[in-house]
């Protein structure tokens, strides 16, 4: 099956004062038709700014290379105005914070029509009934009142619906999904999260889900792609990842997060120390100054993706981890 979405090299780099910072470095990944490919690692490791920049959106610092197809098309380097027909109508994303996102003096309905006029073209009355239509489908109570109403008057969780609600008004062929349940409450989150994958089993849309949060990826996702550091350090699909990680800090997330079946009085264990200075990075592999099973060849020799079974790849220079979680030679 070909994908929606090729990537292929990429890499993203920002100006500062103080000097050059790598934020994303030679990455490549394919998102095909149906499936749900979720993207996790801490805070500052290269997640969000990977998605940002295909969608356009890049600071003025910043700089792209390597390429990047969405259905065959090249969207690095592509003009703005060619870009403008695509992002909102083929590809739409859906930001982490909707307060920020949704236009405060302006009524949903109002915002959600503008989408449809500018894309499809529309007359507002349709615009109108189609909205409708997708708030129904987002399951929000009382939809055409809502359609008057102010971000403000929503709920956080009713506000992210809004925002899945308005990602899929053009029936996208790829929607992004940048931490959409954070700061969300458990009930709302596990609603939100039924709905997306609803969605994706409905629609056929590709899904790209950008998170931190290993619970979220288990629940929705096809398979997933760990980023540290601006690069990725593993790949596979969700069992291989979950039951089988092959990379020390694929294990460190899994073994930090809280589990139904963990033994009680069992301690999670943290990885030590913090993720590195981008502006700063060490030579060799950049988790080796919290790897516990760091040796010679990691502080000189930057590991790249290796094959470990078919789907399943890993940047680390360790055999392996068998099923006891031992270290394999």
């Amino acid at each position: 099956m070909n994908a929606v979405l090729s990537v292929s090299d990429l890499s993203l780099r920002f100006s500062t004062p103080d000097g050059e910072v790598e934020a994303v470095s030679n990455v490549n990944l394919d998102i095909k038709k149906g499936e749900c490919l979720g993207v996790v690692g801490e805070s500052g490791s290269g997640k969000t700014q990977l998605f940002i920049s295909l969608m356009g959106l890049l600071a003025d610092n910043g700089r792209i290379s390597g390429s990047a197809k969405f259905q065959g098309k090249e969207l690095i380097g592509m003009p703005l105005r060619e870009l403008n027909k695509i992002r909102g109508d083929k590809i739409s994303m859906i930001f982490q914070d909707p307060m920020t996102s949704l236009t405060p003096h302006m009524r949903v309905g109002k915002q959600m029509a503008e989408v449809l006029i500018h894309h499809r073209g529309m007359s507002a009355s349709d615009a109108r009934k189609r909205a409708l239509d997708i708030l129904d489908l987002v399951r929000i109570p009382e939809a055409e009142k809502r359609l008057s109403m102010f971000p403000h008057e929503f709920s956080g969780g009713m506000r992210q619906r809004v925002m899945i609600a308005m990602g899929l008004l053009c029936e996208p062929e790829l929607l992004i999904a940048d931490e959409p349940t954070t700061a969300l409450d458990v009930t709302v989150q596990a609603q939100i999260l039924d709905l997306i994958s609803d969605l994706k089993n409905e629609t056929g849309t590709a899904i790209a889900l950008v998170t931190h949060d290993l619970g979220v990826v288990a629940g929705l996702c096809d398979r997933v792609v760990v980023m540290y550091a601006g690069q990725f350090v593993e790949t596979g699909d969700l069992r291989s990842i979950f039951y089988e990680p092959q990379h020390p800090y694929t294990r460190g997330l899994l073994q930090s997060m809280p589990r139904l079946d963990q033994i009680k009085d069992e301690n999670l264990i943290a990885i030590p120390g913090q993720p590195p200075n981008l502006q700063n990075l060490p030579d060799g592999c950049k988790f080796q100054e919290r790897c516990p099973y760091v040796h010679d060849m990691c502080l000189d020799q930057d590991p790249t993706l290796q094959p470990v079974e078919e789907g399943h790849m890993k940047a680390c220079h360790l055999g392996g981890f068998d099923e006891h979680g031992e270290v394999v030679a």
